[in-house]
C-alpha cells in the first residue's frame, strides 16, 4: 500500500489551494470545472479538498516530521497559523499544531526535538 490521500472540507477549494501553497509549502495540483473538488501536493504528500457547505466537522492528521524544529521553522517562516508552539509533550512527543482556514488540524509530531 502506499500512503493514504486525505480529502479535507473546505469551505473554498480555490482559496484552500493557494493557502497550502503560500503558508504550507504545497504546489497547486488540479482544480476540476466547477471548483467542487481540487488538489495540491508536496514531495510525496498529496492532499485533496472537497467543497462543503459550513459547518462542518473539520478534519484532524498526523503528521511525522523527520526534522520536527526544521519544520516547525519553515511553517512558521512560511506564515502558518501555528495553533500550539512546539514544545515536549507530557506523553513524550515533540509536537506543534497548524491550523488551516477552515479549521482542519495537522500534529506535527517526532519523539526527539
Amino acid at each position: 500500500m502506499s500512503q493514504p490521500v486525505p480529502e479535507l472540507p473546505v469551505a473554498d477549494v480555490e482559496r484552500a489551494q493557494q493557502h497550502y501553497r503560500d503558508a504550507l509549502g504545497f504546489e497547486i495540483g488540479w482544480l476540476y470545472p466547477g471548483k467542487e473538488i481540487g488538489a495540491v501536493s508536496r514531495g510525496g504528500v498529496a492532499i485533496f479538498f472537497r467543497k462543503r457547505k459550513p459547518p462542518f466537522e473539520p478534519a484532524v492528521h498526523w503528521v511525522f516530521a523527520e526534522d520536527i524544529d526544521e519544520s516547525y521553522q519553515e511553517l512558521k517562516s512560511l506564515g502558518a497559523n501555528i495553533v500550539d508552539p512546539l514544545e515536549k509533550k507530557s506523553w513524550g512527543l515533540w509536537q506543534f499544531t497548524v491550523k488551516d482556514l477552515d479549521g482542519n488540524l495537522f500534529y506535527f509530531h517526532n519523539d526527539s526535538p
